[in-house]
C-alpha cells in the first residue's frame, strides 16, 4: 500500500480532531442529516436530536449551522488536500504518483462517502467568506493533480493537449464516487480505486499500469 493510500485509509476513523465529545457528536450527526436530507432542510433541532441533546446544547459549541457546515467542509477539503499531496510528493514516475492519487482520492471518497457528498455537493450552501476559503482550498486540490500531469507532459510521459481540462476531468470522475457508491455493491473501495487509476492512466495517455 503507498504512503498516499495509507493517508486515505486513515479518513475511516472520523473527526477526531474535533473535540470536546459533544462537538464531535453534533459534527458527526449534522454530516448524517446534511447527507440525507440537505442542507436547507435541515434545522438545528434535527442536528441536536440526532446527536441526542437539547437545541440550546448545540449553540454552546457552534454559533450556527452554518458554522458546522463549515466546518465539515473545511476539514474534509483539507484531508483530500493530504491525501493528493501526499501522493503528488510520492517516489516513482508521473503515472505511479498519478495512479496513487486517483486511487487513494477515489478509495477515500467511496470509504467516507455520506462525508464526501456533503464536503463536496454543498459548496454553494456556505456564506461569501466561508465559500473563499474552500475555494482557495479547492484550488489546490486542483494544483496537485494538474502539477502531477503537468510532470508527465513534460517528461513526455503522458499526451495531454489541455492539462486544465483534464485535471477538472480528473478530479470530476473521482469525487463523482461519493454520489453513486454503494457498500452493498459488487466492487469495494479499493476495487473502484484499482479501475479508476487504470481509467485515468488511459485518459491522459499512460496506458493502464
Amino acid at each position: 500500500m503507498s504512503t498516499a493510500e495509507e493517508t486515505a485509509g486513515a479518513e475511516m476513523p472520523p473527526w477526531a480532531e474535533v473535540t470536546p465529545d459533544a462537538a464531535r457528536r453534533l459534527l458527526v450527526a449534522a454530516v448524517e442529516a446534511f447527507a440525507e436530507r440537505g442542507y436547507h432542510a435541515t434545522t438545528t433541532r434535527d442536528i441536536a436530536g440526532r446527536a441526542g441533546m437539547s437545541p440550546a446544547a448545540l449553540y454552546i459549541h457552534y454559533k450556527t449551522k452554518e458554522e458546522l457546515l463549515h466546518r465539515i467542509s473545511r476539514i474534509g477539503h483539507e484531508k483530500a488536500l493530504e491525501i493528493l499531496r501526499t501522493a503528488a510528493q510520492g517516489e516513482g514516475g508521473a503515472a505511479e504518483r498519478l495512479a496513487d492519487a486517483v486511487s487513494s482520492f477515489v478509495r477515500w471518497h467511496a470509504g467516507g462517502r455520506t462525508t464526501a457528498r456533503v464536503v463536496q455537493y454543498e459548496l454553494d450552501s456556505l456564506g461569501p467568506d466561508a465559500r473563499a476559503e474552500i475555494i482557495a482550498l479547492r484550488r489546490q486540490v486542483d494544483a496537485e493533480v494538474r502539477g502531477i500531469i503537468q510532470d508527465g507532459v513534460a517528461a513526455g510521459d503522458f499526451d495531454v493537449p489541455d492539462v486544465p481540462g483534464t485535471t477538472l476531468a480528473v478530479l470530476s470522475l473521482c469525487i463523482d464516487v461519493a454520489r453513486w457508491f454503494n457498500v452493498n455493491g459488487t466492487r469495494t473501495p479499493e476495487e473502484v480505486g484499482a479501475l479508476y487509476a487504470d481509467l485515468v492512466l488511459r485518459m491522459v495517455g499512460a496506458g493502464p499500469r
